[in-house]
Order: structure tokens, then sequence, then C-alpha cells
């Protein structure tokens, strides 16, 4: 048999947290099997679908990697095959009309409330012949009425549901739109989808869906229901957790591969391992092996994966994704040293691409002025010569590479008895302003020697203005 999986967003919200960690679980087990990756639209909710959320779902799967063996396939388009199924369960007495009006599907909730009993459609169309004149009635499948139905869920295990406690569901309005139920069941069935990985808000819905299919003589798929993704408070992740457009992680720097690398883990493991290559992840994954318990949404957790696959990436990729959050940043990438060197440079130390951007500031732009706190501490009048004697040697290099400028700082504190870093750290707050950079060397030649001889200048006048001032 070969496995095919199905992602089915609808496009009346965007590509969140929750839906991503669908699609990943999806595309995970197609390709580990071998098999078909699916991508459907459930855009059936014609008032709340918009061009817009299809754009942002489509969008952001590309940007994750998560590529369609097929599709998308768009329910608006199955119109005419939903209606087609309808007509033949009515004449084969599987569905039938129901011409209650609201108002009394509203009594008869409220009567059976006040009863204490489950709300429910209780049937009352589901023998009728007759219409009733100037009603559209709705078309409802008529679900069997006795024994059970028996879920083998990959992830939840043996799940029965009574079929007493299942009402007729509506498969096609009064204004002829098919339901969700319906067409999902519809569109499994036609695009022989193999394995239902989905949420386990979708669990309710599944004997409904069974029988349908039992209608249709078609034999069901595998179901494989996730838990939910919690907040780090316990509470339903909601957008103040982040769930929020997939897209905004791109917008504040994270790579796609470390969002599915976090994705994968929320439910998923493999020993103690933490860090997955997309490659690894295909090679050992398996739905089997999700559990059972709620997941937890950790932010901390996300940046700390993304530094990591930020260390593992090749440095020209890297650079290349680096350039437009330099221009957001409001810096010209042209104006200082390649984005591939930069980001090679500053690798170790940024958990987003957005922080690798603002840290590397002072590589494209000059500044105004030095931290207060690192220069109190840094730019003193002991240090006044060896910075003289610094300025000099490296104004005066004739190759400007990272191993030559080594070599110049440690003969220079030598030759004044200072250990590096007592004389790096001035240097590295004379030319970036902080305390806080890449190697001395990596950091004086991403900033280059005619900034760097400059900017040792004005360090210069500042500890002797000092000097003087304290005199």
């Amino acid at each position: 048999m070969t496995v095919r999986t199905r992602f089915a967003p609808s496009p009346t919200g965007v590509l969140h947290i929750g839906s991503v960690r669908t699609a990943l679980f999806c595309w995970l087990y197609a390709r580990h099997c071998k098999g078909d990756f699916i991508l459907r639209i459930e855009d059936t909710d014609r008032e709340r679908s918009t061009e817009a959320n299809v754009e942002a779902i489509l969008d952001g799967l590309s940007w994750l990697g998560l590529d369609a063996d097929e599709g998308p396939i768009f329910q608006t388009h199955r119109f005419d095959r939903y209606l087609q199924v309808a007509d033949e369960w009515l004449a084969e007495g599987k569905a039938y009309h129901c011409y209650c009006s609201k108002q009394e599907l509203e009594e008869l909730r409220a009567a059976q409330m006040e009863r204490g009993e489950k709300t429910r459609y209780d049937g009352r169309c589901r023998d009728r012949t007759e219409p009733k004149e100037g009603v559209t009635p709705v078309i409802r499948f008529k679900n069997p009425q006795q024994g059970e139905v028996l879920i083998n869920d990959l992830v939840r295990g043996r799940v029965v549901f009574q079929n007493s406690e299942l009402d007729d569901l509506i498969i096609v309005r009064s204004d002829g739109a098919p339901t969700y139920n319906f067409t999902v069941v519809i569109d499994d069935s036609d695009m022989r989808i193999s394995h239902v990985i989905r949420g386990d808000d979708h669990l309710n819905n599944t004997p409904r869906q069974m029988n349908m299919l039992d209608a249709m003589g078609v034999a069901p798929p595998v179901y494989a229901h996730l838990p939910m993704i919690l907040g780090p408070d316990g509470a339903k992740l909601s957008k103040r957790h982040g769930a929020v457009d997939v897209r905004d992680y791109r917008e504040q720097g994270y790579l796609p591969e470390a969002m599915l690398n976090y994705m994968v883990r929320l439910g998923w493991s493999h020993g103690d391992q933490e860090v997955f290559s997309i490659e690894e992840m295909t090679a050992l994954f398996d739905i089997n092996d999700v559990n059972q318990s709620a997941s937890s949404f950790n932010p901390e957790k996300l940046r700390w994966l993304n530094q990591q696959h930020i260390i593992a990436a090749p440095a020209d990729r890297l650079g290349a994704d680096l350039v437009p959050f330099l221009v957001a940043a409001g810096l010209d990438p042209a104006n200082g040293p390649e984005s591939a060197r930069v980001a090679e440079g500053f690798r170790e130390r940024a958990e987003t691409l957005a922080q690798m951007a603002d840290s590397a500031r002072y590589c494209y732009e000059d500044f105004t002025t030095f931290d207060e706190k690192a220069a109190k501490k840094n730019l003193r009048p002991v240090i006044l010569e060896p910075m003289k004697k610094v300025r000099d040697e490296l104004a005066s290099l004739g190759e400007w590479n990272e191993e030559a400028i080594s070599s110049i700082i440690s003969e220079v504190a030598a030759g004044f008895e200072l250990n590096m870093g007592k004389i790096g750290q001035p240097i590295r707050v004379a030319v970036t302003g902080g305390a806080v950079s890449p190697p001395i060397d990596v950091t004086l030649s991403l900033v280059g020697q005619a900034r760097t001889v400059a900017r040792l200048d004005r360090a210069i006048e500042f500890i002797a203005a000092r000097g003087a001032a304290n005199a």
C-alpha cells in the first residue's frame, strides 16, 4: 500500500504553529514511507475564506519546504462531485431532506437542555416522505442507529463511539453548500488517502466520517489524532503564546529548518536527541512513535534550536538570508563586509538573523558614542600607549587578515607585558563601541582597516581627554 497523507487547512485563517506541526507530521510520514503528500484547501466556508489566507498558507508551506506531491486542490472546485454523492445517497435512502426551521431546532435544543439531555437532532424528518411547501430543506446523512464505531488510532489507541450517541449530520445546507464532514469524506476517498493525521480536536468527527465512508462502500483510512499544543502556562496555545502566522517567525529571523526541528519535537522524540536535520527527521520519523500527551510551546527552546541551526548552516546561504535583515535594520549591505563573512563571524552569538544584523551594525555604520560602562572600565589612561602602538602597527599593515591582525595585537601585548584580555577588550570597545563582539581579530577583519584605524584614533582622543580631565 502506498502511504498517502493530506494536509487540509481552511483559509479562514493563516498558517499557525498547530497547523504547521500537523503539516509537518503528514509530510514527514509520507516522505519516510516514500509515499505521497497531498495539499487540499478546504475553502467551503465561502464567507470566511479569503484569497489572502490561501496565499499565507501556500507561502508559509513554501518557506518551510513542505512541498506537496499533489495540489493544492480546492474544495470549491469540487462542488459538483459532492452534490453528485448527495443525490446518490438520497436515491439510496442513505440521506434525507430535513425541513426543520431554525426556530424549531432551537426549541428542540432548549427542551433537551431543560431535561438535562445531550443536545442533538432527534431525526424527526428521518422518515418524512412529503416536502414542506415554501421550505428549502437541508440534506442530512442517515447515520446508523445501532452498533458502534471502533477507531484504532495510531496515537490514542482504541477509541469506541456508540452510534446511538451520533445524530444525523447535515451534509448539504439549504443554500446547496456541502458541509465540512461530508466533503472531507468524499475527498479522502477520491484522493485515496491512506492515513489521516490531524489534531485531536477532530476526533469527535471521525466516527461520523467513518460511517459516511461505509455508506460509500469505502474502507476508512488509518487515523492518527495528535495531542494539543499548550502555551508555557499550560493553557491552550493562543496568539499571546506564539500561535501566530508562521511567517512572523521568518520576519524575526528564524530558519525554516529550526522551525521544523522544533515542531517535530512537540509530541515526537528519538532518544535524547534535540537537534535534527531535515534528512534525519525524514529517516527517523514514524507516526506510531507520537505520544498521547499534550506538548508545551517553549519560545526559549525555539530560540536555542534556531541558534544551533544558524551555527550549522553554510555561511554562503546564511549570508544571503542575512541581507534582508541588514536592510530592515537600516543598514547598507554594500557599505561593509560581505554578508557571508559577517554570518561566519557572528553565528556563534546570534539566536536569530534579526539579532545578528543588529549585532553587526558597527560593521556597516559608524557609532557616535561608546557604551558608558564599557568605556569607563576599558578606555583608561593606562592603556593609552599600547593603544597608540596597536593603531600605528595596524595602520601600516599591508595585508588585512585575521592572522596578521592577531599577530600584531599579540606582539604589542607582549611588548607592554599585558595579557591579551588587557589590550583586546579596550580595542574591542574602541572599534565596536561596546564590550561584546566576535574574537577581536575576526571583529577587526570585518570592520576593515580604514574604519578600525579611524575608530582607534577616536578612542585614543577619548582616553587622552579623560586622562587630562583627571590630571
